[in-house]
């Protein structure tokens, strides 16, 4: 059975949504993740730490993990800061 929304693997990352994590200071000079991009299809991509396996079993009802995903964790500030750049649609 298809699922009602796939991800493109052809999209391209069209602008970063908020400010870096450098800017943020939650980097270090590396400029490493975290991150959030829109991409040039509407899609969003975050870029965060892994913590699947630390939250699997905690999650709350109707949430749920499948196997080809990720729940990444990225820092409340970078969120804030790109809440002006996430259209209301």
């Amino acid at each position: 059975m298809a699922r009602p929304w796939e991800p493109d693997p052809a999209a391209s990352f069209a602008r970063r949504l908020g400010k870096s994590a450098k800017e943020l200071k939650a980097s270090d000079d590396n400029d490493e993740c975290p991150d959030i991009w829109l991409l040039d299809n509407g899609d969003v991509a975050i870029i965060g730490r892994d913590r699947t396996s630390a939250y699997r079993e905690r999650l709350p009802d109707g949430v749920a993990v499948a196997p080809d995903e990720r729940l990444v964790i990225i820092p409340g500030t970078m969120l804030s800061a790109a809440k002006p750049d996430i259209p209301d649609e």
